[in-house]
């Protein structure tokens, strides 16, 4: 299994008399398969909220999108199975696919819902769970929840703090650290957006929202497609610049596909930028944007970076393997015209749409409903401009009834976040 990495400026020519130049470099990375390359075994670890709010149809759904899962999996994956309410138990240990329908019976006896709502502790036994499979394994969690974590206990052997969601990030940072990753799903209206997008960014997995039970299903099964093309784990980006070169202050790199995440930059010591990105999938990009800053340059075609992916390869099972050394080339010029790639402005528009719906939901929160409107007003016009109709619409919706003087609903809020972080074309 191999790394492919491709980079554009949004602008490739620099204007030679400029003191300093604004530009965005998009970084397109993905895994390719070879010709004898099969896919990774993996290691799933479900969490599963069954706090007495799931009672009824919304355990039966979720019980029945399991059963989906435990279908897929083949020969040499492993299972195991957590369940939490107000305490948590280990339903399935971490197991060899052998037995699927054994599997399911018990899932079926002991996957029944009452009690509170305790977040962080199912989530650390989930992690202990996975260290059980990870030799040369995709190792990843699915994490479900419908409500909003408690203050409760200590959690496994870090001490994390009083606060239950607090203790869920640190969780997932730790996760991130042992190569594993966290995906979270929201399931109905009233689970906590915020803790649970973070939880899935910081754990380098996805966040999905199960508005309704029926689509339980469909969601765990479209998370389960894209574990399944993962060909490579453990991957970090790799960003130098040339003197004269530099990263922007704030908020200096965000991933725009396959979801937009703002992602944490961390110096090496070599004096180089290392921003973790988790697992590769196979053929599907993951697309990065850096904010970057040049300085006067002379003329001509000039070298302004270098880049390189840090992976490791469970196939072989070898660490810390490296990309080619690539570089990044502008073409500085004496008489500039803009040379505009529509692909990077693609990307940009992705981040704007994402970074607008912050801002107008940070305005909400400070009561300042008419800006709340405007801001999500301008994130509807960009969603279009990328061709994101369904998102324009449910952004537009929110930013009319706000208009009207009416409330957005739990279920307005969690729509529009998850549509600001992903781009579904129609």
């Amino acid at each position: 299994m191999k790394v492919k990495l491709l980079s554009a400026l949004n602008d490739n020519n620099v204007d030679m008399a400029q003191t300093n130049s604004q530009r965005q470099l998009a970084m397109t990375i993905f895994a390719i398969a070879g010709e004898f390359d099969q896919n990774l075994p993996l290691n799933l670890c479900l969490i599963l909220d069954r706090s007495g709010s799931m009672h009824g149809q919304p355990i039966k759904t979720v019980i029945q999108a399991v059963e989906g899962l435990i279908d897929r999996l083949k020969v040499g994956d492993r299972i195991s199975v957590v369940a939490f309410s107000g305490s948590v138990e280990v339903i399935i240990p971490n197991q060899v696919i052998e037995d699927p329908e054994s599997i399911k019976s018990q899932i079926k006896s002991k996957l029944s819902a009452s009690g509170g709502t305790a977040i962080a502790e199912g989530l650390e036994l989930g992690i202990t769970e996975l260290m059980k499979g990870t030799r040369g394994a995709v190792s990843q969690a699915f994490l479900l929840t419908d409500g909003h974590g408690e203050s409760s206990l200590r959690i496994w052997k870090w001490d994390i703090g009083r606060d239950d969601n607090k203790r869920c990030l640190k969780l997932a940072q730790k996760a991130a650290k042992l190569n594993l990753t966290i995906n979270t799903f929201g399931f109905g209206n009233s689970w906590n957006q915020d803790l649970l997008e973070k939880i899935a960014d910081v754990g380098g997995g996805t966040l999905a929202h199960i508005e309704h039970p029926e689509q339980a299903v469909e969601q765990f099964s479209r998370l389960f497609g894209r574990i399944q093309s993962i060909g490579l784990t453990n991957a970090y980006l790799l960003l130098s610049l040339v003197p004269n070169v530099r990263l922007a202050e704030l908020k200096p790199i965000a991933q725009v596909a396959p979801d937009t995440i703002e992602l944490p930059v961390e110096r090496e010591t070599d004096g180089s930028f290392a921003v973790r990105l988790g697992d590769l999938m196979q053929d599907v990009e993951r697309v990065v944007l850096a904010n970057i800053y040049l300085g006067q340059l002379p003329e001509g075609k000039q070298a302004i970076g270098h880049l390189q992916i840090r992976y490791d390869d469970p196939m072989v099972n070898q660490e810390d393997l490296l990309s080619p050394l690539m570089p990044i080339y502008a073409d500085v010029v004496r008489a500039y015209q803009p040379a505009s790639n529509p692909q990077v402005q693609q990307s940009i528009l992705a981040l704007a749409k994402y970074r607008q719906t912050q801002l107008a939901e940070a305005k909400l929160l400070q009561g300042d409903r008419t800006g709340a409107a405007t801001m999500l007003q301008t994130a509807a016009k960009t969603a279009l401009q990328i061709g994101d109709k369904g998102a324009a619409t449910v952004l537009q919706t929110s930013a009319t009834r706000l208009q009207a003087g009416e409330e957005l609903s739990e279920a307005d809020l969690k729509k529009t976040r998850i549509v600001s972080k992903t781009v579904l074309q129609e």
